[in-house]
């Protein structure tokens, strides 16, 4: 299992990168979007409707919209300061300490939600909508003036969540002895975490300085390392408990050795909001 996840993270983690720094911003839009809504669709297996059909419709409205009309696509004048994508973001940042609060309290609190199929489209909708537009926002990121400091911004955000996973994963694994949410993830430890924030901070604090990407000052760029790790480690913990709740194991199979697209983008899609709104505002 361990050498088809090298395999496949070999395969598309370059694809990855390629994306982001050389597809044209409305095309980007377009691959990320499609990510999203293969993403909902996955989200349908956690909703209690007879038809997964059914349950896609409505967050796909809502994500088309927010492209076609409720907000311009566009590289330029994408900002929090204005009634665009960083409203997103904030709900998005906003949404995770909710789902921190759920994480924590499970499996006390689930049956307020886990037979309503209108919280459970909710959630999918409050995960992977500030997903998509923190995404975009970050790309956008002074587009004009340096077009590839969005690009950057946004491979920053993927190496800190990937080291993450690789820091706790390792760390996890030589040291693990106190479990973080034996309820939720059995196999995640206290010990696991440190190693994959103080990875994820080593990494992010390099790459940064490597990439000439601007920050106010190195502690400060170090705290929202820490924050945004952190955040990525509760989004994986939140989809499986989600996953638990929906009595599923994995949301697809699309990835070989991975499971789903929510699978793999489970620690980003909390990381994203989460980096978007404290990079604008502190750094």
């Amino acid at each position: 299992m361990l050498k088809q996840r090298v395999l496949t993270a070999a395969v598309l983690a370059p694809l990855v990168i390629a994306a982001i720094f050389f597809l044209p911003f409305q095309y980007f839009v377009i691959a990320v979007a499609g990510i999203t809504l293969l993403g909902h669709w996955e989200w349908t297996k956690f909703v209690t409707m007879s038809s997964r059909f059914s349950a896609f419709i409505f967050p796909a409205i809502i994500l088309l919209a927010s492209l076609g009309f409720v907000l311009p696509v566009s590289e330029n004048g994408m900002s929090l300061s204005s009634l665009s994508g960083g409203t997103f973001a904030v709900i998005g940042a906003l949404w995770w300490l909710v789902a921190t609060v759920m994480v924590l309290r499970y499996p006390k609190g689930t049956r307020g939600w886990a037979q309503s199929n209108v919280m459970q489209q909710g959630f999918g909708i409050l995960t992977l909508l500030p997903f998509l537009w923190s995404v975009l926002l970050l790309r956008a990121y002074h587009y004009d003036a340096t077009p590839f400091l969005g690009a950057k911004l946004v491979l920053l955000v993927c190496l800190l969540v990937w080291s993450a996973d690789s820091g706790a994963y390792f760390a996890g694994k030589r040291f693990g002895k106190r479990k973080m949410a034996p309820s939720v993830s059995p196999n995640k430890t206290i010990e696991g975490l440190i190693g994959g924030i103080a990875a994820a901070i080593v990494v992010t604090l390099g790459a940064a300085e490597y990439l000439a990407i601007p920050f106010s000052s190195l502690p400060v760029l170090a705290v929202i390392a820490l924050v945004t790790a952190f955040a990525s480690v509760l989004g994986d913990l939140a989809e499986s408990m989600f996953k638990r709740v929906a009595g599923v194991k994995d949301s697809g199979s699309i990835l070989p050795g991975h499971g789903g697209i929510l699978d793999r983008i489970d620690s980003l899609t909390a990381a994203f909001p989460v980096f978007t709104v404290l990079y604008f505002w502190l750094a």
